[in-house]
């Protein structure tokens, strides 16, 4: 384990989607106090697992990254080599880790750390308490932090796990027009809203707008290409709704992919339901709205932004309204555009440094237990393939690493099944569900 912070630190990310292993991987570097850190990747195996495309587009790089069960990953933890563990995944996964490496019974065990990828608003209690547990458990804001804490205190969890800090992929330079530029962005989301018709009108008033404004450059950022999963699952593609829409595209509207961070360099005004996004444009001082067009509703994610300044419709901007936000609430959540980013990280990185440098660390105690809630946690850890003391559930034992011409089959056999898979969720299921409709 270092002793000084100039000392090389390793440190192991897991995650489960492409945003996951953006947020863990940066975290990881943001909150390790050394000039020098070994960054190993693992991406856990499962639906939303990235490909080659999502993982470049990210542009997060690690010293080494790999694909790994959660037993497998345990197995690579179980050497004691690792100073700090970063789990980038949803709760249930965090709750199956922390039990998996509190059965593992290391003698000085890492330091864990987790949190979340963006804006937090739906299953803030359950989410929280399959989190606690952690030795930190990020707060991207001052906001969230005081959530967190009155969580854990209204169960009678320690809530000194709870540290603030900030998203780390905020950056970029601040906004300048440009003579000549005015670029529309719409942020889309996988999942936010789901409903067809939902989706088809944002894309009929995106359209629309710019039908209205033939010299704005409008753009649909895109998420994932069709068949590629992301953090939340997408049944149905912009890009699929947008073939069928009557009249076609105009010629100054055009569907993008990329780096959030590059389309954003270019952008004069985002536009988005509740995205991530909007956060990073605030930043940046990009002019941004949050659309109240389907209503401000906690399934949309667009209550987080109440008393934000951000709120507007597709109507208002149609006409030219350009939101103003409030510094208050900027400041709240963590997106003001100064050198207060910068410190964000300091509490985080201090609490890390004193963890790695006590001489001995408390044993990792989650909240849930075997017998705190015995109807809810070993079903969750048994989908997760561990048994309710944490260990490896019988026939999870380690398998050959595939060489050759057994990955060749192994990773044909998992793209079939990926392709039966989201056959189902985005051509089977949807009919499924008109029909129990009717």
């Amino acid at each position: 384990m270092p002793t000084r912070t100039n000392e090389a630190v390793r440190a192991a990310v897991l995650a489960d989607s492409d945003t996951r292993w953006k947020w863990g991987a940066l975290t990881a570097r943001r909150i390790t106090p050394s000039t020098s850190v070994e960054l190993s990747g693992f991406l856990l195996r499962g639906r939303a697992t990235p490909t080659p495309r999502q993982l470049a587009e990210v542009g997060v790089a690690a010293d080494d990254l790999r694909e790994v069960t959660g037993n497998g990953f345990l197995r690579e933890i179980a050497d004691g080599s690792y100073d700090i563990v970063v789990l980038a995944l949803v709760g249930g996964g965090v709750q199956a880790m922390l039990h998996g490496l509190a059965a593992l019974g290391l003698a000085r065990r890492p330091v864990v750390v987790t949190g979340y990828v963006g804006v937090v608003y739906e299953k803030l209690s359950d989410g929280l308490l399959l989190r606690h547990g952690a030795d930190v458990v990020l707060a991207n804001s001052r906001h969230d932090a005081e959530r967190f804490r009155a969580v854990y205190r209204g169960v009678g969890a320690d809530p000194a796990a709870v540290t603030e800090a900030a998203l780390p992929f905020l950056g970029g330079a601040p906004h300048s027009p440009e003579e000549g530029r005015d670029t529309v962005v719409f942020a889309a989301q996988p999942s936010v809203p789901d409903s067809r018709a939902d989706r088809t009108y944002l894309l009929r008033r995106l359209v629309e707008h710019a039908r209205l404004h033939p010299g704005r450059e409008v753009l649909l950022k895109l998420r994932s290409r069709p068949g590629e999963h992301t953090t939340h699952l997408e049944e149905l593609p912009y890009q699929k709704l947008a073939q069928k829409l009557p009249g076609g595209l105009p010629p100054n509207f055009r569907l993008v992919y990329g780096n959030m961070g590059e389309v954003l360099d270019r952008t004069d005004l985002l536009v988005t339901v509740s995205s991530t996004a909007a956060l990073e444009s605030l930043h940046r001082s990009i002019p941004t709205a949050v659309l109240t067009d389907l209503g401000v509703r906690e399934p949309l994610g667009n209550h987080h932004f109440l008393g934000s300044g951000l709120l507007t419709s597709w109507d208002r901007l149609d006409g030219g309204h350009r939101p103003v936000p409030d510094p208050d609430w900027l400041a709240r959540q963590g997106v003001a555009a100064d050198g207060a980013y910068e410190r964000a990280f300091d509490e985080a990185r201090h609490r890390v440094a004193e963890l790695l440098l006590a001489a001995e660390r408390p044993p990792l105690a989650p909240y849930y237990t075997p017998a705190t809630a015995p109807g809810y946690l070993p079903p969750l850890l048994a989908r997760h393939h561990l048994a309710p003391d944490g260990t490896p559930l019988p026939g999870t034992a380690p398998a050959a690493a595939p060489t050759g011409i057994r990955r060749v089959v192994r990773e044909a056999v998992r793209e079939a099944a990926r392709g039966a898979y989201r056959h189902g969720v985005q051509r089977v299921a949807p009919v499924i569900r008109r029909m129990g409709e009717l």
